[in-house]
């Protein structure tokens, strides 16, 4: 009988010991992660980094400012890389006026005159310095002012899509195409496609305003799928990005944040949904600048060796750049925020928490009254973050972001905070992560964001049930733009411009 018993107790030992390391591995365990790093190509400690505006508009379209005056202030402003991207007009340099002749109509309608303004190969700028316009063996054209630094044009820039009805606006980059162009309403893909087939990248552009995103009032409604016309529309964007890979994915943040607060929502729905089939959505944030106090609201930053169309396009494509503003538009976003800075409760973390605190409660006020809510703006000259180096450890599966003027960094997956800090141990996530996580830093003087940090392992989610899909874009497309060809073709533009401008 006592043997029986000795037996029984080493017996429940013996199970013991089997069932621990069970206990163990599902509480919390180590996962083997693959991660795909969008900064493996970047060189942080010995690249330049560079600022840039992937989108902005003067005269030669629907701008308010001539292209010389656009070019003066985001110099003024520290851009070292500056995109014109004028309705259906392809930007071919500094020295050349782009104006076609619709979007002369479109520039006296809005401004009433017409300005097909251009810069000089030398001249003088408004502040009184001596300005030079070179171009480079291969054929990159700069800007710099006496004593400054350069400031290259993007080749080809064209928010096209121009004369569409509904804001169905893509840009393009790299390629000479589009270029007087007409139509485009609801209607992607013959520019994606074109563009990719000219080896060119494009982006969609503020889907906020095209998806009516913009008129929501709380982050919960923006994007659900189980309404009918938000289903389609997002199906309309993954049909998009699946098949083209040069559509490098959407604009997140641009102007003041107001028609695009809920576009990193999409941004995140779209990974969880393409990331299973090995499809990543970079995202871009940009001036869209109108009009010279705008400039400056949002931007992307590159780290490159050198400053080259060739170099920038290679970063684009491999998602090694960050997208930023001084402006956050969304009320959940920010009340998030102010509950992460009290948290870390530091003194400058608190000082911020001041500042959003009463902004976050008369924004929600401002929407129970039906309006869109108060944004966050931040102050002129207030240093904005910037990531300074990605450190990725596989090893110990880790990310490592070393930030500057960052109070909070916090990290995403499948749209939800998971983790504040600057480092994240994936294995304490094990749970929450599926295909990616994402980062964002924010401080006084705005946002910065990370592409995402595509993830494989052992279970990751595979495959996508994407069905039949059909875009009645086509149709829309074929009656609107055949109408505006037409009325192009029938009204004596150049005459009504000459009469009236």
């Amino acid at each position: 009988m006592k043997f029986k018993k000795t037996l029984a107790v080493l017996m429940s030992i013996l199970m013991l010991f089997s069932i621990a390391p069970m206990a163990m591995a599902a509480d919390g365990a180590d996962v083997d992660y693959k991660i795909d790093n969008p900064y493996a190509n970047v060189d942080f400690e010995n690249d330049n980094v560079y600022k840039a505006d992937l989108h902005s508009h003067t005269t030669f379209s629907d701008g308010n400012n001539t292209l010389p005056e656009m070019t003066e202030r985001h110099y003024e402003l520290g851009f070292d890389i500056y995109a014109v991207t004028d309705h259906s007009s392809c930007f071919y340099g500094f020295t050349e006026p782009q104006h076609v002749d619709v979007m002369k109509l479109f520039s006296l309608v809005k401004n009433g005159f017409v300005a097909s303004d251009a810069l000089s190969e030398a001249g003088t700028a408004a502040n009184g310095n001596t300005y030079t316009v070179t171009t480079s063996e291969a054929g990159d054209q700069y800007y710099a002012q006496a004593g400054g630094k350069q400031m290259m044009g993007v080749p080809f820039g064209n928010e096209q899509n121009g004369t569409s009805f509904n804001n169905a606006h893509i840009n393009t980059w790299f390629v000479d195409y589009g270029h007087g162009r007409l139509g485009g309403t609801s209607y992607y893909e013959d520019v994606i496609k074109a563009v990719d087939e000219l080896g060119g990248l494009s982006v969609i552009n503020h889907p906020g305003e095209y998806t009516n995103a913009r008129d929501e009032i709380f982050t919960a409604d923006a994007y659900n799928k189980d309404d009918i016309m938000y289903n389609y529309k997002i199906r309309k964007f993954e049909h998009l990005l699946i098949n083209y890979d040069s559509c490098i994915g959407i604009d997140i943040n641009s102007k003041g944040d107001s028609r695009t607060r809920f576009d990193r929502k999409l941004w995140d729905i779209m990974l969880q949904d393409l990331l299973p089939i090995s499809r990543n959505v970079f995202a871009i944030a940009t001036t869209d600048a109108h009009n010279l106090h705008i400039v400056d609201s949002g931007y992307t930053m590159h780290y490159m060796p050198e400053l080259t169309s060739a170099n920038l396009k290679k970063n684009m494509q491999e998602g090694g750049f960050f997208a930023a503003s001084k402006y956050v538009g969304n009320h959940d976003e920010l009340a998030t925020l102010r509950d992460e800075l009290k948290a870390i409760g530091t003194a400058d973390a608190l000082a911020f928490y001041e500042i959003l605190d009463p902004l976050v409660n008369s924004s929600a006020e401002d929407m129970a009254n039906g309006g869109e809510g108060n944004k966050y703006e931040a102050p002129e000259g207030e240093a904005r973050p910037l990531f300074t180096n990605v450190v990725v450890n596989e090893k110990e599966d880790t990310i490592t972001l070393e930030a500057e003027n960052a109070l909070v960094v916090h990290w995403i997956a499948d749209g939800k905070v998971i983790h504040v800090g600057n480092t994240i141990d994936l294995d304490d996530y094990s749970d929450e992560i599926r295909n990616y996580v994402r980062a964002e830093a924010y401080g006084k003087g705005g946002v910065m964001y990370t592409q995402p940090f595509a993830l494989d392992y052992n279970g990751v989610p595979r495959g996508g049930d994407f069905g039949d899909y059909f875009d009645w874009g086509v149709i829309a497309s074929a009656i609107c733009d055949n109408l505006v060809r037409a009325l192009a073709f029938i009204l004596p533009v150049n005459l009504i411009v000459n009469i009236f401008g």
